[in-house]
């Protein structure tokens, strides 16, 4: 954990194109509620929906952010997301470098 006792968290969350994406997510670090976004493009999903397998070219979005703030993220990106049901995980980070922790803390108001 970082010297400030903020907790870390990785919100792992799915879009269907990248300008939204990234609109969003811009948004939301724009906001103080994450450090920073990755997205990653080029991920196919297959799932099912609602009784029928589906496929979609999708790109991942995690979000950077402290734990306290993880809720607050899920409500942006729902707010935020054309899809009815957005994907929307919350990974806990289990160490990492104090500098880069002690960052995301700051950035959002830790």
């Amino acid at each position: 954990m970082p010297e400030g006792g903020y907790s870390t968290v990785l919100i792992y969350t799915t879009w269907p194109e990248a300008v939204e994406a990234e609109a969003a997510g811009r948004a939301i670090v724009a906001d103080g509620l994450a450090a920073c976004i990755n997205i990653v493009p080029g991920m196919v999903s297959i799932y099912r929906w609602q009784g029928e397998i589906e496929r979609a070219q999708e790109v991942v979005v995690i979000f950077k952010t402290r734990a306290e703030l993880a809720e607050a993220v899920a409500q942006a990106v729902r707010a935020r997301h054309p899809h009815e049901t957005p994907a929307v995980l919350f990974l806990p980070v289990d160490g990492g470098d104090a500098d880069y922790l002690d960052w995301i803390a700051a950035e959002t108001g830790g």
